[in-house]
């Protein structure tokens, strides 16, 4: 039994886990879409971070107040494309498939420490395989952010 333990973790650790990755600070740097009432230029050069529970940026703020994070994969564009609700991802579709083929689409919630004035929800955020991409469905269209 000790080996097979063993050699489960030896197979898991051979093998990362590719899955949803968020943690890190990204930079807003375009807008693709129809802006309604925002002006998109307050908001590219901005930033957005996540770590360990906590965020902050320009779109969502969350410090230690419960933050918890979901995620539904795609295996490939046009699984992601075909779904109704990411229509306006549609631009982005060629840099999607550079990024690619798995595409991420993050539920992140801030419970707000017991206060309902604070809870948030961030969604859609999108992120791609290759992790250096993520898209933030705003209005009538979304922000494009970058993580080196």
């Amino acid at each position: 039994m000790k080996k097979l333990a063993l050699m489960l973790v030896a197979t898991v650790a051979a093998f990362p886990a590719k899955a949803d990755f968020i943690d890190t600070t990204w930079s807003v740097v375009g807008w693709t879409g129809e802006a309604w009432y925002i002006d998109t230029n307050s908001v590219i050069g901005k930033t957005q971070r996540f770590y360990k529970g906590e965020a902050e940026g320009v779109f969502y703020q969350c410090s230690f107040q419960g933050q918890s994070a979901t995620y539904t994969t795609y295996d490939t564009v046009d699984e992601f494309l075909a779904n109704p609700e990411f229509k306006l991802f549609k631009p982005a579709e060629e840099a999607l498939r550079l990024s690619g083929p798995q595409v991420f689409v993050h539920r992140i919630t801030c419970e707000g420490d017991g206060n309902p004035e604070n809870r948030r929800v961030l969604y859609p955020f999108v992120t791609t395989q290759k992790r250096h991409s993520a898209y933030y469905i705003f209005e009538g269209g979304f922000f494009s952010l970058y993580t080196p």
